[in-house]
C-alpha cells in the first residue's frame, strides 16, 4: 500500500539564542547552529543567518532538480553548483531599512550526467517551476538568474 502524501503542513521548529549572534534551531530531530563569523562577535560555529538562506536556495534546486530529472527520465547525475549574491547590507547594519535586500541571485548549476542540453534545459523548466526557496526569492523582489549547464 503506498503512502498517502499531505500537500499541506505546519511544519514546527524549536530554537534558542545562546549569544548576542549563535542560535541553536531544532527540526525534524535535527539540530542547526546559526552563528556569526568571530569578525561580527560571534563565534564562528554555523553559518550566519544569511549564508543559511543561500544554502537554503543550493539545497532545494538540488532536491527539487534530481526530483524533476527522475519524473522526466532524464540523467543529470550529480549537480555542482557556483553562486554569486549582491546583498543591500544597510539593513543588517542598522543604516536603513531595505525592502529587497538580496538584490540579485545568480546560481550555475552544473550537471555531469548524460543528460542532453535539451534534456537539461527540460529539468530547468521544470525546476523553476516546482522549487520552493526559488519561488520565495523572486516573489520577494530578488533577481534571480539559474543558469544549468553540462560539465
Amino acid at each position: 500500500m503506498a503512502i498517502r502524501q499531505k500537500t499541506e503542513m505546519t511544519i514546527k521548529l524549536s530554537g534558542r539564542g545562546t549569544s548576542h549572534s549563535r542560535s541553536e534551531t531544532g527540526t525534524d530531530g535535527l539540530s542547526i547552529v546559526i552563528d556569526e563569523p568571530v569578525a561580527r562577535g560571534g563565534t564562528n560555529e554555523g553559518p550566519s543567518p544569511t549564508a543559511t538562506a543561500y544554502a537554503a536556495l543550493i539545497g532545494c534546486t538540488n532536491v527539487i532538480g534530481n526530483k524533476c530529472a527522475n519524473k522526466l527520465g532524464v540523467d543529470i547525475g550529480h549537480l555542482s553548483f557556483e553562486m554569486e549574491v549582491d546583498f543591500d547590507r544597510r539593513g543588517v547594519l542598522l543604516m536603513e531599512e531595505v525592502d529587497v535586500p538580496f538584490k540579485a541571485i545568480r546560481l550555475t548549476v552544473t550537471s555531469d550526467g548524460g543528460a542532453s542540453e535539451a534534456e537539461l534545459a527540460a529539468v530547468a523548466a521544470e525546476t523553476d517551476k516546482f522549487c520552493p526557496i526559488s519561488k520565495l526569492y523572486e516573489r520577494s523582489g530578488t533577481d534571480l538568474t539559474v543558469t544549468w549547464r553540462k560539465a
